[in-house]
């Protein structure tokens, strides 16, 4: 249940924004709360989040996430691999849209689209 990308995102999320809560998160990355809740478990459970309370203006319980140094080295590996996934994305399309310009442009045609 946790890709690639929702575990990129969310360590940078947590990263940048220790104090975001989990209702917070889940409207940030478009998953739901029950997932955001699964993917800290999981993340805490390996060792990679650190979780604090904290009291805030309200007076609610609340929760810091911390990346811890394997979090941190976590995210640095998984930043690479969702990089290699978007860059194999990237060359998907444009190959898609070569072929687009092909079908849609004749061969002796230099017009641009």
């Amino acid at each position: 249940m946790l890709d690639e990308t929702t575990h990129y995102r969310l360590l940078k999320l947590l990263e940048s924004n220790p104090r975001l809560s989990q209702r917070q998160l889940a409207q940030t990355l478009g998953i739901s709360l029950g997932k955001v809740n699964y993917c800290l478990t999981a993340l805490i459970e390996k060792g990679l989040l650190k979780v604090s309370n904290f009291r805030n203006n309200k007076n609610k319980l609340a929760y810091m996430y911390l990346l811890t140094p394997v979090g941190l080295e976590e995210k640095a590996r998984v930043t690479i691999q969702y990089l290699k996934i978007k860059m194999q994305e990237y060359e998907t399309l444009h190959q898609e849209i070569e072929e687009l310009r092909r079908e849609v442009l004749p061969a002796d045609k230099s017009t641009s689209i």
